[in-house]
């Protein structure tokens, strides 16, 4: 069951901008079906299928509660996918930076927005127990972008 891949529906407002210049042009990901309403993106080694929708939702002020991305194995990696958005000129929703330094959830992380207002991030951690262990530290994410429970 290792080899299995992430696959994840995504909504676009359209196949050409979001799709072909954001996350085939400006992320590289390979194409696969295509129709005029849909399309399957090769993310890194995972599905991603693009679906064309009028009801985008109102864009995020937060990074919060949604947004999805990679987590690299190397910090060349994650070095190079931030070089790749500044070279492309893709938006950053949030610019690259260092999280929980000298802690060992310490990690490199930045955020990109895509033409449809989907937000992805992509993360480096210097201790790799840290993706999914790591279980006696409680801080998950940034407390000032979490808005407070409606009451």
């Amino acid at each position: 069951m290792n080899n299995s891949i992430f696959h994840l529906s995504i909504p676009v407002r359209d196949i050409e901008s979001t799709n072909k210049e954001f996350y085939v042009l400006g992320l590289g990901c390979g194409i696969g079906r295509e129709s005029a309403v849909a399309m399957t993106l090769d993310f890194h080694g995972h599905q991603i299928v693009a679906h064309v929708t009028e009801d985008l939702g109102p864009p995020q002020s937060s990074i919060y509660p949604r947004h999805f991305g990679l987590v690299c194995q190397t910090e060349d990696e994650w070095t190079e996918w931030r070089n790749r958005a500044q070279k492309n000129q893709l938006t950053f929703f949030r610019e690259p930076r260092r999280r929980f330094s000298a802690t060992p959830l310490e990690h490199l992380t930045f955020f990109l927005k895509d033409p449809s207002h989907n937000l992805l991030e992509f993360k480096y951690y210097f201790n790799a127990n840290a993706i999914f262990g790591e279980r006696g530290f409680s801080q998950i994410g940034d407390e000032h972008e979490r808005h407070a429970p409606k009451a």
